[in-house]
């Protein structure tokens, strides 16, 4: 009697007689080996390992990330910055301004020193954070919202309608984001009504071809998935299958690029307020105060470094958060 244990690979079975007295040869078969209790643990705990979607697999990928953790702790030291002032300064950025101090040293309470109108520099750069973060935010939203509505339209539905939006996105690809800004804001309307609002808005008027063209061509390479024709097999209507299947879906270029441009419509914001065409001088901005001390760049260069190291530093979190994003959303990447 063989063992039982035993696995082999093959086994070979004798011929076998049928009533006609013939004799009709049967094929080796093959018998899958039995797995003792060791293997099926190894099987087990590598399914267990596997991760279960693409958000799962990012994530794992940006915790092992070292610029994932640099950025999003530097992002979220400015982010407490501008939320909680009073926190690093009691002073007030604007009501204690003293001509005496003005270009002063460092003194108790005063770390930073003084500008040339003698208004304390750790203050006004402090309280300026939440001005440039309104900005970047409020534009970001705006061309999220602007981007992804074009944008999703065009890559599902195609046809004439993609044709109209491609073209109303080549003519705004065609002015750049700054200049757009500068002759926009030049105008007696915008000027009289500026403020972060305002400036959000024609960020978002020159901003969101960007996005509208990512989230189309994301939507092109989703819509023609499986589980899309499934959908439209249930009788799902194209918009519900847009919104719930196909921009969930195509939402990692998407989340990658608002970051980017987040940290981009900063810059923006600082170089129009530094060219005084962006906010008005009544909202405190680190451009603002950056051009203000550009005069006084070798009598008093802290009044420039420190909002020009604030500037940095925010915008460098936003576009490693940015890069270390593409790095994990992108399936591609992680596998080479």
């Amino acid at each position: 009697m063989p063992d039982q244990n035993s696995t082999p690979d093959t086994a070979a079975r004798g011929p076998v007689m049928q009533p006609s007295g013939r004799e009709v040869p049967v094929a080796e078969h093959f018998v899958a080996p039995v797995l003792d209790d060791e293997g099926r643990a190894g099987i087990e705990t590598q399914l267990a390992d596997k991760p279960s979607n693409l958000w799962r697999d990012a994530w794992s990928s940006l915790r092992r990330n070292p610029i994932f953790i640099i950025s999003a702790l530097l992002m979220l030291f400015v982010l407490f910055v501008a939320a909680f002032p009073t926190v690093f300064t009691s002073a007030s950025p604007d009501s204690q301004c003293t001509l005496s101090n003005a270009n002063g040293a460092p003194t108790a309470g005063h770390p930073l020193g003084f500008t040339n109108q003698g208004c304390d520099i750790l203050a006004r750069v402090v309280h300026g954070a939440s001005a440039s973060l309104l900005v970047g935010f409020g534009a970001t939203l705006g061309v999220l919202l602007v981007g992804i509505l074009l944008g999703g339209l065009a890559g599902y539905f195609g046809g004439w309608v993609d044709a109209i939006v491609s073209r109303i996105m080549d003519i705004f690809f065609a002015v750049p984001l700054i200049l757009g800004a500068i002759v926009l804001m030049a105008v007696p309307v915008m000027r009289q009504n500026a403020g972060i609002v305002t400036l959000a808005i024609v960020l978002t008027i020159f901003g969101w071809p960007q996005m509208a063209r990512i989230t189309r061509g994301a939507v092109l390479e989703v819509r023609s998935a499986e589980f899309i024709t499934a959908a439209r097999s249930l009788g799902m209507g194209k918009l519900s299958i847009l919104f719930k299947h196909v921009l969930p879906n195509a939402a990692g270029p998407i989340i990658v690029v608002a970051t980017l441009s987040l940290g981009i419509f900063i810059v923006v914001e600082a170089s129009l307020s530094f060219l005084g065409i962006g906010l008005p001088p009544s909202i405190l901005s680190w451009g603002h105060d950056i051009s203000a001390a550009r005069p006084q760049l070798r009598t008093n260069p802290g009044a420039l470094f420190w909002p020009s190291l604030m500037l940095s530093i925010t915008v460098l979190s936003f576009m490693m958060l940015g890069d270390a994003l593409r790095d994990a959303l992108d399936p591609k990447g992680r596998t080479r």
